[in-house]
């Protein structure tokens, strides 16, 4: 900054503390006034002032809102007997705004059907926030391996960007000697292994102490009776898909995609197939579900918040947008889903619904509307043997029926087909059984 010219004494000051002058305070005559600006690392603008020979400049400054989100280490080891790791992703720089980052696992040498819970999703910084943890479970099977690594990513970042450590490596240490008994075959069984497992794999989450005990109380309450331990751990296996908490969770989103994009087809299959994939159900249920355990602290207000906030972003993504524009008309939107739901809302819940979108034609109203059609008793009702079946390859098999070793929904057929045939009961059409006991689900844990 050039003073002006004259012979006149002056002075250079500023007003604020970022505005510091660093040569030539003051001085007489022609002159320069060197100053420093110092990072701004709030979000909001700013403005200070410098008055040289009783003239004032203003200085104007933007507000940072940049911020870099990688993970905390580039590698980290686990023993299978810790059962679970949990890492940590990191946000530096500004945290003055809501960011997101998604995540995923990615199989190197180790399997996540059998030695690790496929994890994905997305994080979610509050303003102020500077770390999330993920975790991923691991599967302490009786298998004598040598170490076995996956790669955790992340991607997708909004309202921030990746770091140089981007990615983690995760290697999994066998704590086994020699292979041991499989711990879900019936000469070998272990009921608390069992039903932790299905915490896991059908709720997405550690047990907690009192419902671990209930459930593996139940098959242990029948002693050294075979017949009744194969019958409970039957029960106790189906009663995690029944559970209320799956049902409001992972029913809930497999409702949600039966309702905006109907069902498929599948080759070798007559008639339809659900329409949801696992690596699209695992993040959404974990999202529903997150903080959620039925029976303890707040967990209908918890997940009620879940819900909606699900909702919402559902709506807002472009697959939707792209099967529902912004064009369509209350009465449009409402018989599409209704129309991929398979009829089930009444002529008056039908009216009740574009009356509330008229009223509300808005991203939430458009949430509202679809979660209410896919919360339909009818719906809920008419899709129970479907999902249930589908949950069987999901949750015991961690693939979808048309993954490998399978290539289409037959299999997911032949179940259906057969559990129709019992109307429902999966004890009689055996179902359960045959997907505990099959060599798929028990070489997930032991030889």
């Amino acid at each position: 900054m050039n003073t002006a010219a004259g012979g006149c004494g002056w002075t250079a000051v500023s007003n604020a503390a970022w505005l510091t002058v660093t040569a030539s305070a003051s001085g007489s005559g022609s002159g320069t006034v060197n100053f420093s600006v110092a990072a701004n690392n709030t979000s909001e603008p700013r403005t200070g002032t410098m008055t040289v020979a009783g003239s004032t400049f203003a200085v104007d400054q933007a507000g940072n809102t940049n911020s870099t989100v990688q993970f905390a280490s580039a590698g980290v080891n686990v023993n299978e007997s810790e059962k679970k790791v949990q890492f940590t992703i990191s946000r530096s720089g500004s945290s003055a705004l809501v960011s997101f980052v998604g995540y995923a696992t990615s199989d190197g040498t180790a399997d996540r059907r059998r030695d690790y819970t496929q994890t994905l999703g997305t994080l979610s910084f509050g303003v102020g926030e500077t770390s999330k943890t993920v975790t991923v479970f691991i599967t302490d099977d009786t298998f004598v391996e040598s170490p076995e690594t996956l790669t955790v990513a992340l991607s997708n970042p909004t309202g921030t960007t990746l770091g140089a450590q981007r990615a983690l490596t995760l290697t999994i240490i066998s704590d086994d000697t020699s292979n041991g008994p499989n711990p879900v075959d019936a000469a070998t069984f272990n009921s608390q292994y069992f039903v932790r497992q299905h915490f896991v794999d059908f709720l997405n989450r550690e047990p907690d102490t009192a419902g671990l005990n209930f459930w593996t109380n139940e098959i242990e309450s029948c002693g050294s009776n075979q017949q009744c331990r194969e019958l409970k751990r039957i029960n106790v296996s189906a009663a995690f898909f029944l559970s209320i908490e799956f049902q409001e969770t992972g029913y809930l989103v497999y409702r949600m995609y039966k309702t905006a994009f109907g069902d498929t087809t599948s080759p070798n299959v007559s008639g339809t197939v659900p329409i949801a994939r696992l690596a699209e159900f695992i993040p959404d249920t974990q999202q529903i579900g997150q903080g959620v355990q039925v029976g303890i602290g707040n967990w209908e207000q918890q997940l009620e918040a879940n819900k909606n906030a699900f909702a919402l972003e559902f709506v807002l993504r472009q697959r939707f947008l792209s099967a529902f524009p912004l064009s369509m008309t209350p009465t449009q939107f409402v018989d599409k889903l209704n129309q991929n739901a398979g009829g089930v809302l009444s002529t008056n819940e039908r009216t009740q619904l574009i009356n509330e979108l008229t009223g509300n034609n808005t991203s939430v109203g458009r949430a509202s509307v679809s979660r209410k059609v896919a919360e339909d008793a009818d719906l809920r009702q008419n899709e129970k043997n479907r999902a249930f079946v589908l949950m069987q390859f999901y949750g015991y098999l961690r693939r979808n029926p048309d993954d490998p070793q399978d290539t289409d929904f037959r299999g997911w057929k032949f179940w259906l087909d057969k559990l129709n045939q019992f109307n429902g009961n999966f004890v009689q059409a055996e179902m359960v059984k045959a997907f505990i006991t099959s060599t798929e689900y028990r070489q997930r844990f032991g030889p």
